[in-house]
């Protein structure tokens, strides 16, 4: 009887995204936001996310060179079927001015592919991240992101969430079994590492082109297409970046900075480790999340290990 009262006076923290204190640890922990956002939601507020990207790619902005598209049972085998580049056009004036993505670009060169191998932050970086952050709360993408997360309990202000995702995504952490601090989930996602001989990670299309610019990839095929018409679209490749394979690599194409970063997050918050549905212009993607397991930061917090979009 006793512990069925416990389970009733604990159900309605669960329910409100309270903060509660565990015994015997002395500091105050957040329940897992998962609890108190519903699946309508989190399609309601992707649909708003989707919406205010202004900064997304226009049709004439973006032009792709698909050529062969294979199975899936094709994917691992590394053959080349394309003959030319993936990306045949983009308004780099256009896109690229834009201070969310020459932020972006600005952060691209800051770290060693090769997992082992320690990731050096100089002052200098820090002030690049923190100046890539700093651009991407000026948007209407994280503006709403932050509404929806304080209005849901997950975070007590806008400030509280913007310090917590500088940390959830650029805190440093070891994919090499603590041989060096190599990774981060920002580099993992947006920029890409090598481990194990092969690509790992690397799920934005402005570092894919900006590589594909400099002769450092080979687009070999793709192996999904989305249903949407416009950007951003969903899409599966297989290519090499300098020798290394990437069997299925998964992004949004012509999307901004800081809607990719506010999908990830909201599915990440709300759907940590499992595959979160959104709704985008009417059509239905989901989105892959992974914490990192091996260490955590302040209260008990999991870094984000990957996030990306799922392709069938």
């Amino acid at each position: 009887m006793k512990g069925i009262l416990a389970l009733v006076c604990f159900l309605p923290c669960l329910t409100s995204g309270a903060h509660l204190s565990f015994p015997g640890e002395g500091e105050q922990r957040e329940v897992p936001s998962f609890y108190s956002v519903s699946d309508s939601e989190i399609k309601s507020i992707s649909e708003t996310l989707y919406s205010a990207d202004v900064n997304r790619a226009t049709s004439s902005e973006i032009i792709l060179n698909l050529q062969h598209k294979i199975s899936s049972d094709q994917t691992s085998a590394g053959q080349d079927y394309a003959e030319q580049k993936l990306f045949s056009y983009v308004d780099e004036d256009a896109l690229f001015s834009k201070p969310t993505f020459a932020r972006l670009l600005a952060l691209l060169n800051n770290y060693e592919r090769m997992t082992g191998k320690e990731e050096v932050v100089t002052a200098s970086e820090r002030q690049e991240v923190d100046a890539f952050l700093d651009e991407i709360f000026k948007t209407r993408v994280m503006e709403k992101l932050s509404q929806f997360f304080v209005s849901t309990g997950i975070y007590l202000s806008e400030n509280d969430f913007k310090a917590d995702l500088k940390e959830m995504w650029f805190g440093l952490y070891s994919r090499s079994k603590g041989a060096a601090m190599d990774s981060s989930g920002f580099e993992h996602v947006f920029h890409g590492e090598i481990k194990s001989g092969k690509i790992s990670g690397f799920h934005n299309w402005v570092h894919y082109y900006e590589l594909e610019k400099n002769g450092e990839i080979n687009y070999l095929s793709y192996s999904y297409n989305g249903p949407w018409t416009g950007y951003p679209d969903i899409m599966a490749f297989q290519y090499s970046w300098t020798g290394y394979l990437k069997s299925v690599g998964s992004f949004f194409i012509g999307s901004s900075p800081e809607f990719e970063l506010a999908v990830y997050t909201l599915c990440y918050k709300t759907r940590p480790n499992k595959l979160c549905t959104l709704s985008l212009g009417g059509k239905s993607a989901q989105i892959q999340t992974y914490s990192w397991a091996n260490s955590e930061y302040g209260a008990g917090k999991r870094y984000l290990a990957s996030s990306y979009p799922n392709s069938p």
